[in-house]
């Protein structure tokens, strides 16, 4: 399974860094992506990045803002988040594909996820 933290509170502005962790589970063969559900909304594509490190962005809106890198020896994938805006909060998720891919029918081993809220 995958576990992702590091969420928290944060003003405008800020910076937090989600981990994407997994558990009997080796992070090397899979694509990881990492998606969110703001309240009262549909479940969206973040960004994935693929096992050879190539990244994919879902969401127009991060671009420019949000990073995602993955250590394989750590079996982690992270998602850097800058410059956050109050339209970034939402429940974040990872979970993990063959390949990167905007369908999220193709994603598997989903964990809970981790609450950001981006706030004042």
């Amino acid at each position: 399974q995958l576990q992702a933290s590091g969420g928290g509170l944060v003003q405008p502005g800020g910076s937090l860094r989600l981990s994407c962790a997994a558990r009997g589970l080796v992070l090397d063969y899979y694509a990881i992506g990492w998606f969110r559900q703001a309240p009262g909304k549909e479940r969206e594509g973040v960004q994935c990045i693929s096992t050879s490190g190539g990244s994919t962005s879902y969401a127009d809106s991060v671009k420019g803002r949000f990073t995602i890198s993955r250590d394989n020896a750590k079996d982690t994938v992270y998602l850097q988040m800058n410059s956050l805006k109050p339209e970034d909060t939402a429940v974040y998720y990872c979970a993990a594909s063959p390949v990167c891919d905007k369908s999220q029918a193709l994603y598997h081993f989903w964990g809970q996820g981790t609450l950001v809220t981006v706030s004042s």
